[in-house]
């Protein structure tokens, strides 16, 4: 708990065995109320260690995609009463000693998100980060921040914090169910006017880190450009795009 808020960390896991006991070790449970992880059907041991972790574990009973399990985990982060909810990828690819950072620029009241990003700093390239995922990193930034009208260092992280309040009023349900969510989830957090902050954040690329091949990367890439010229398109009011709503911050 800090500052009488309920701190939440959110694990939305595939085949992350290898690596979820290093991330969890470095979690700090003085601050984290409670660690929930949803397997999104591994064919490891992902779930069963969890468990042994002492994590409320969810097993969906299928694989139902990447922006799926992040519904699940914040759903079940808001049923168990938490005011900040921290969605951290399990692959030990972040720091997690930065969630006490993270979750206190929200309780400060400055902030209703907080992306934790590898780009700003010098870490991204020395943490291993390969050379074409940084080009495409940086090409993608630049042409969403164009089209969304900010300065963000980086939208493709996968360590990210929002407030009850964020996470009570988007229409989530609306968003894809495969990795384009974490861009939706931003763009609807734009449309509704909530403000985002970013902390710097180390990086580490080893062989037993989640990694989107190439092809999917691919995929990924287009699905953030259509995201963010939907979002144009909608505040240009040339074509309004269900998915934003019309939430009331």
């Amino acid at each position: 708990m800090l500052a009488g808020q309920r701190i939440a960390v959110v694990l939305p896991a595939y085949n992350a065995a290898r690596t979820l006991e290093r991330t969890v070790t470095e979690i700090d449970r003085e601050i984290v109320d409670d660690l929930i992880l949803t397997d999104d059907a591994s064919t490891d041991a992902t779930a069963v260690l969890a468990k042994s972790l002492g994590l409320y574990t969810i097993i969906h009973d299928r694989n139902r995609g990447y922006g799926a399990n992040q519904k699940t985990c914040y759903a079940a982060a808001l049923g168990r009463g938490a005011d900040i909810v921290v969605m951290l990828h399990p692959d030990y690819q972040y720091s997690p000693r930065l969630i006490p950072a993270m979750a206190s620029m929200i309780v400060s009241g400055h902030y209703d998100a907080v992306l934790a990003s590898r780009i700003m700093g010098v870490g991204a390239l020395a943490g291993g980060m390969p050379l074409w995922k940084f080009l495409a990193n940086r090409a993608l930034t630049l042409a969403e921040n164009l089209l969304l009208a900010q300065h963000f260092s980086e939208y493709h992280t996968g360590f990210r914090a929002w407030s009850r309040r964020v996470l009570e009023t988007l229409p989530l349900d609306r968003c894809s169910d495969d990795f384009v969510f974490d861009n939706q989830m931003i763009v609807q957090a734009l449309h509704a006017g909530y403000r985002f902050g970013e902390i710097s954040c180390p990086t580490r690329y080893f062989k037993e880190a989640s990694s989107i091949n190439f092809q999917r990367s691919v995929t990924y890439g287009f699905g953030v450009l259509d995201t963010a010229l939907r979002f144009r398109l909608d505040r240009a009011g040339i074509r309004p795009w269900p998915l934003l709503g019309k939430p009331e911050p």
